[in-house]
């Protein structure tokens, strides 16, 4: 394949990212790739996915949101990064990366998101109807109980989220919202604001389902928790067609099992699209 560094503007911060090709004309279509979160564009699926779909005539475009990473700088000392991200933004964000695309001539692109960009996914593709096709890695529920459900598993506030919530709340109040939290678990660090905004502007997986009508792919590890990364009652509340495949032996970032998840991916979406010659 071929690759282009590419830069996507936005109203603040433009989003970095690769432009990958095949080595022809794109003949199947082109494909949006919405990192995890903190992740970026040259890990996790957004990378080891390209060269697959390459092969079978994607176009790939694997993006950074303005929240990416945890903590990042540019060109100046001014952090940026995850650390800072708005649900808003990253909507946004995922609207720029198809816009973007659209002006290269692909204007309906099938979507492939990882964990909270698979969250995002669902929003994006529900405000888009026009897309071919959905495929969710881990995706998690997302909500107004986001926050509470990620945190009874360690992670975010762990067993702190009400002191924490407390804490963010009181910061904001004094208009000190980008002020950076320690928090106990993964993220680690993050700004009140955006703590806040986990609470309360979370797209809901399972609010939106039924508003996604094209065939979706859902990919879970055996080792995630159904709770977190529902397959199943997405697949029972989606509009459309939806498949599901629970990966043996396979953790939340598919170490070790990434060309499981490539074959899975690319031979639903061949069959699904009926892309020539796969």
């Amino acid at each position: 394949m071929r690759t282009e560094l590419i830069s996507i503007a936005t109203d603040t911060l433009p989003l970095d990212g690769a432009f990958h090709l095949p080595d022809g004309e794109p003949t199947a279509g082109a494909v949006l790739l919405f990192h995890g979160n903190t992740m970026n564009f040259y890990v996790g699926a957004p990378r080891f996915l390209p060269p697959v779909l390459t092969k079978l005539g994607f176009a790939c475009l694997a993006f950074n949101r303005r929240g990416h990473d945890i903590l990042s700088i540019r060109d100046s000392r001014a952090a940026e990064g995850a650390a800072f991200q708005t649900n808003k933004e990253g909507i946004a964000d995922n609207n720029y990366a198809a816009a973007w695309l659209k002006d290269r001539g692909f204007p309906n692109p099938v979507v492939i998101g990882h964990s909270n960009g698979g969250m995002l996914s669902i929003k994006h593709v529900s405000d888009h109807p026009e897309t071919p096709a959905l495929v969710l890695l881990s995706a998690h529920g997302g909500g107004k109980g986001g926050v509470e459900r990620t945190s009874r598993t360690g992670m975010l506030a762990g067993d702190r989220l009400e002191e924490i919530t407390a804490q963010a709340r009181k910061l904001v109040a004094e208009g000190r919202g980008r002020e950076l939290m320690l928090v106990p678990g993964w993220w680690y660090v993050l700004s009140a604001e955006s703590f806040l905004d986990r609470s309360t502007e979370m797209p809901d997986m399972l609010e939106l389902a039924p508003t996604i009508r094209c065939p979706s792919l859902f990919i879970r590890g055996d080792e995630e928790s159904a709770d977190n990364y529902p397959a199943e009652k997405f697949k029972a509340r989606s509009g459309g067609s939806c498949d599901v495949e629970i990966v043996p032996n396979c953790n939340h970032f598919y170490v070790g099992r990434e060309p499981t998840i490539c074959d899975l991916v690319s031979t639903w979406l061949a069959r699904t699209l009926k892309v020539a010659g796969a």
